[in-house]
This record gives C-alpha cells, sequence and structure tokens, in this order.
C-alpha cells in the first residue's frame, strides 16, 4: 500500500507540474490516466498477495500429507520389525524342538 501511495504521489506532483502547459481535456485525461494506473498497482498487488497466500496454504498442506506419510512409513517399518522378529523366534523355536533331547 505504502508503494502504492508513493508512486501515487509522485504521479501527482509531475501531473502538477505539466498541467501548468496543459488544456483542460489534457489535465483531466492524465488524472483519469493516472487514476486507472493506481488501480491497476492495486489490482496488481491484492493478486500478488493473494497468489502468496495460495502458495503458502499449499506448502502448509504439502507439509501436512508429508508429516503424515513420514509417521505411516514408521508404523510399517515397526510392523516389518515385528513380523521379522516373530519369524526368528518361531524359526528358533522349530529348531529347538527338531534337537534331540
Amino acid at each position: 500500500m505504502k508503494k502504492i501511495a508513493l508512486t501515487a504521489a509522485a504521479l501527482f506532483a509531475v501531473a502538477g507540474l505539466v498541467a501548468c502547459n496543459q488544456t483542460p481535456a489534457e489535465q483531466a485525461a492524465d488524472s483519469r490516466a493516472d487514476a486507472v494506473e493506481a488501480q491497476g498497482d492495486a489490482a496488481a498487488d491484492q493478486l500478488n498477495a493473494q497468489a502468496d497466500a495460495t502458495v503458502a496454504q499449499a506448502q502448509a498442506q504439502a507439509d501436512a500429507v508429508k508429516a503424515e506419510a513420514e509417521q505411516q512409513a514408521d508404523a510399517m517399518k515397526a510392523q516389518a520389525d515385528n513380523a521379522q522378529q516373530a519369524a526368528g523366534e518361531r524359526a528358533d523355536a522349530i529348531k529347538d524342538a527338531a534337537k534331540p533331547n
């Protein structure tokens, strides 16, 4: 917003200097052009802010999905470790059962 205000002030200052040699129609046209330019700047700033907010929201969602995926992967690894340990214990029990007393 400061950028827009500074731009508008500068445009009006320049317009004031140029206005000395302009007809009323030229002055009116310059004023309308300045207003249109200020509106365009404001719209561009608003769209840029919306784009930044959208990017931030998308990044937050991506981070949340990644965290959930990592939790699920950790849980699967823990299940795999437990299954491997249980299989090893069963294999040892089978070997022990097959040994002569």
